[in-house]
């Protein structure tokens, strides 16, 4: 009796932990496309540089973000560079729709991170900087030169 209890409780056990993961994958899913979706209201509105956070009128590229993830019950800091210390790394091979991705001035400059976007899926970023303001970019050469890091929130 006891052994049948044992190997109940193990297989429920083994039942649960096999879908705990599908789960947890499933609702940073779902809270992914729900920051894209709140991130798509904002295409077009334009570029900053200290654009004050919590206004909508324009954004710079940390406050953006700030301000998508906060209509989404996430906290961030204001700066990208403080935006870098929180969640968990995640490697560009392993990106995933929501993920946090930080890049440096320039292909040649030192790996101080100077900008933020939001990794969209399908090699995309939704970011704002420059002419243009909120809007995707291809992950491309130029952004894949520039990068330094990315960070999971969700």
């Amino acid at each position: 009796m006891v052994k049948k209890l044992t190997v109940w409780v193990l297989a429920l056990a083994v039942v649960f932990a096999g879908l705990t993961p599908s789960v947890t994958e499933a609702y940073s899913a779902a809270k992914a496309d729900k920051i894209i979706q709140t991130a798509n209201r904002y295409l077009g509105t334009p570029y900053e540089y200290g654009a004050k956070y919590g206004q909508t009128r324009t954004f710079d590229c940390s406050s953006f973000v700030k301000y998508v993830y906060a209509k989404n019950g996430i906290t961030l800091p204001r700066s990208s560079r403080e935006q870098a210390t929180v969640g968990t790394a995640v490697s560009m091979k392993n990106l995933k729709k929501g993920d946090l991705v930080f890049f440096k001035a320039s292909k040649n400059s030192s790996s101080r991170i100077t900008h933020v976007a939001i990794y969209a899926g399908n090699n995309r970023l939704l970011h704002t900087y420059g002419e243009g303001g909120v809007r995707y970019t291809k992950f491309n050469d130029y952004w894949k030169g520039r990068y330094v890091k990315a960070r999971r929130v969700l």
